[in-house]
């Protein structure tokens, strides 16, 4: 059985994995989902948030057992598990990138967001920027996230989201081929994702190729769209 380490993307917190992270626990799998610093139930003011601070959490994550993790990144975790992966490269078995941003040496998020394959932004472009914060209106959240997702976890979930801290998407990453390059990737596709649509995602894979690539029929969240193919999908991995 394998250990997961469980990373959410920006505007979210752990709680969204919630469901995932019980149909991996029950099929024998050892399970970690955390709060990224100024997420969930995490207390760190937003001012302090940075991508580096992203990477240390999951880093002390990591560390927390000897067992190399499986460390599966959604959305803009992507560009944290990615940034972890310099760090820890030896604590990580595998790196999956669960319809995320899947960035080169020297990518930001908000680089690969403006690339041509996503000319109709719904996301950044509609955000409220009060600094140190991105806020998303409840509308841009229903239809970028939760195009698919029902009606009654929608409610929950846009509930849930919080200010997103603003640092973390403008940050380029900082790897090398020698630590983060070094560890073997997995992407899972959305085709129904309107954040990162599909041709965007199509790309990032193509310029960082991946040892599997698995698509599931789900919006951005598909461990609200699509929980069980979402388990199914990361128990192969495994």
């Amino acid at each position: 059985m394998a250990r997961f380490v469980l990373i959410h993307g920006a505007w979210h917190g752990a709680w969204c994995w919630e469901a995932v992270a019980a149909g991996l626990r029950a099929a024998g799998h050892e399970v970690d989902a955390i709060d990224l610093p100024g997420h969930g139930d995490d207390a760190t003011p937003h001012e302090a948030v940075t991508l580096d601070r992203y990477a240390e959490r999951i880093a002390y994550a990591l560390d927390a057992s000897d067992e190399p993790a499986i460390l599966a990144g959604h959305s803009m975790g992507g560009i944290a598990i990615t940034q972890a992966a310099q760090l820890r490269p030896d604590r990580i078995a595998k790196l999956v990138y669960v319809t995320a941003f899947l960035p080169k040496d020297g990518q930001s998020l908000k680089d690969l967001a403006e690339l041509p394959e996503n000319p109709h932004d719904t996301v950044m472009p509609n955000a409220e920027i009060v600094p140190p914060d991105a806020i998303l209106p409840e509308s841009v959240s229903r239809s970028a996230f939760f195009n698919r997702t029902p009606e009654e976890v929608t409610e929950m979930a846009v509930s849930r989201l919080n200010p997103q801290p603003l640092p973390p998407l403008v940050t380029p990453v900082s790897i090398t081929a020698e630590r983060a390059g070094s560890v073997e990737r997995h992407y899972i596709a959305c085709t129904d994702d309107n954040a990162i649509p599909i041709a965007l995602q199509r790309r990032m894979v193509a310029e960082s190729p991946c040892k599997t690539v698995v698509d599931l029929d789900a919006d951005h969240d598909p461990f609200f769209s699509a929980p069980a193919e979402l388990v199914d999908a990361l128990r192969a991995v495994a």
